[in-house]
């Protein structure tokens, strides 16, 4: 069953370990804040907002089933994707193509 998620990405970061911020709406009906995208050793993936413990964190929120986080990851991880191509291409236009005018003799 494909659920209707509503990404947005709040900021993009080209260092460290936290790769964007996003945050979901899920059915229209519930959001979720504080997502992160994390680069990990094997690409990118999705944190849920947590809280420390003595164990390490714990998510504040979660995915119930395999079949939903699977389907929660993939499109968080695809509009963390979608923006980068539109800053790319946004960078591409800005970048000014030499002209004639540019060249002396």
């Amino acid at each position: 069953m494909n659920h209707n998620i509503d990404v947005r990405i709040h900021s993009i970061h080209l260092d460290g370990p936290v790769l964007a911020h996003a945050s979901a709406t899920l059915d229209g009906c519930f959001a979720v804040r504080g997502i992160k995208v994390i680069n990990g050793t094997n690409g990118p993936f999705v944190s849920m907002p947590s809280y420390p413990t003595k164990e390490g964190y714990r998510d504040l929120c979660f995915p119930c089933t395999k079949e939903f986080k699977r389907e929660f990851d993939q499109t968080v991880l695809g509009a963390y994707q979608q923006q980068l191509t539109q800053l790319a291409q946004t960078a591409i236009e800005e970048v000014p193509a030499p002209g004639w005018g540019d060249m002396t003799m």
